[in-house]
This record gives structure tokens, sequence and C-alpha cells, in this order.
């Protein structure tokens, strides 16, 4: 299959030195890559700001910003058979960057834009035998909140997962594989290792029921 990978945070510039961003690392998504490398197929990794390294075998293209990841997904979904959005995109970003570092020493108000959704906008271009799948950090109401979005984003797989283990995965918190056709599994406890291997299994055999 020709998998396209998105990884790590994105950074929303306010001015040239500073920027809104979260402390997503892209280890799961560089996982998924590797793994994927192993099993012989084509894979393509989008990946923001993280020091993950680079993978033999596997074409990196680096961005920064939101805009950014969404121009280059766009550009290569057509072609691919599968897209793994594991990146943390920044919800927000600032209305106007500024070209000069700020040396404001009071409080000001900084106006922040929404980011385009990308897993809502490539979704509506997808195909029957493309395979799309998304992730969902939730505060709570975990599988509620999991189930509108594998709808409303039209998704074959979404993986939920709660705050507690962002940034410490695995962590406290609980983890489930979603399925557009109504299955749910509990993967609390998995490492990004053992996820990784899992999802990829899932991956291959959706496809192949997608195939039949």
């Amino acid at each position: 299959m020709k998998i396209l990978i998105t990884a790590g945070p994105t950074r929303e510039y306010i001015d040239p030195v500073r920027f809104i961003s979260n402390p997503a690392t892209g280890t799961l998504g560089y996982f998924i890559a590797k793994k994927a490398k192993e099993e012989g197929h084509s894979v393509v990794i989008v990946s923001g700001p993280c020091d993950m390294p680079e993978l033999k075998g596997v074409e990196r293209i680096q961005i920064e910003s939101a805009l950014q990841m969404k121009h280059e997904v766009e550009k290569m979904f057509p072609e691919m058979d599968v897209l793994v959005m594991t990146a943390a995109v920044s919800d927000w970003r600032p209305a106007k960057k500024f070209p000069e570092k700020l040396k404001l020493k009071k409080s000001w108000t900084l106006k922040l834009v929404p980011n385009p959704d990308i897993l809502k906008s490539v979704s509506k271009k997808k195909k029957k035998e493309q395979i799309i799948v998304g992730f969902a950090l939730e505060s709570n109401n975990v599988l509620e909140n999991a189930k509108r979005k594998l709808v409303d984003k039209k998704l074959d797989i979404l993986v939920a997962n709660t705050v507690e283990n962002f940034g410490k995965f695995p962590g406290r918190g609980e983890i489930f594989v979603l399925y557009s056709d109504g299955r749910i599994k509990n993967c609390t406890g998995f490492s990004k290792k053992v996820l990784a291997s899992f999802l990829l299994k899932e991956i291959e055999q959706f496809q192949q029921r997608k195939l039949r």
C-alpha cells in the first residue's frame, strides 16, 4: 500500500521567534511509518517539528504550520491508499504574524483564528477504496465524542485516548480504537510500539476486506 502519515506538532508563529504549539513528539507516527516500511509498504511522512530521526526508505516532508501540513496532505492524498493522521495539529493560529520580534512589556491581547480541519477536508475527496485513520484526544466523554468524530469526518478507523496519556503514553488514561462498522476495541495500556503494530495490522485487514 501507499501510506501517508502525519506526525508531530505544528507551530503557529506569533513573530519570528515565538509560536503556539503543543508537546507532541511524533513518536507514534514514526513508529507506524517504520513498521509499515518493514512490512514492505511505500511510506511518506509529513512531519511537524520533532526530534525523531529520519527513517531509511521513508520519504519525509518537513513542515511547521497547520496550513503547510494541509497543503502537503491534500496534494498527496489522491495518490495514496491510506492516510494515518497522528499529527497534533494546532486548532488555532494567530490572526497576524508580526514581522519583527515583539518587545512589548505589558498586557496585550492576541487574536487567534481557527485552522482548517485537515481530516474533514480530505475526507470529502476520499475514494471508496481509500482508508483514513484519525486520532482524537479527549478530556471527557471519550467514546461519545469519538463516535461523533468518526461519523462526522467519514473515518474508517479512529484512535481515541484521554489527555492523561498525552506526553506520557501509555499513561493512566484510556485508549479505544473505533471502526466504521461499529466495532470498538479497548487498547488501554498499549505502548506506542504495540499500538503502532496493532494499527498497521488493522489497516492491512481493513484494506483486504475492502478489496473483496
